[in-house]
């Protein structure tokens, strides 16, 4: 599982993949959600700029990402 540390209260789930090298550009993360590649906290995430915060964990093509 990776550890994404972020400041402030929040990430936008299509920075957060691609901040976290999941997705190589903010279209293929757009398009991942856009496919239903993606859940948040285990639950399938179809809003491309869903509010990800600390402790919440991420899930794309079985990587996961820890939001701290």
């Amino acid at each position: 599982m990776l550890k994404l540390s972020i400041n402030g209260d929040y990430i936008e789930l299509i920075k957060l993949l691609k901040a976290a090298g999941l997705c190589d550009t903010g279209g293929a993360a757009k398009i991942a959600v856009d496919e239903g590649y993606v859940k948040v906290d285990g639950v399938p995430e179809s809003r491309k700029r869903c509010k990800i915060r600390k402790g919440q964990v991420v899930e794309i093509d079985g990587n996961f990402i820890e939001v701290e």
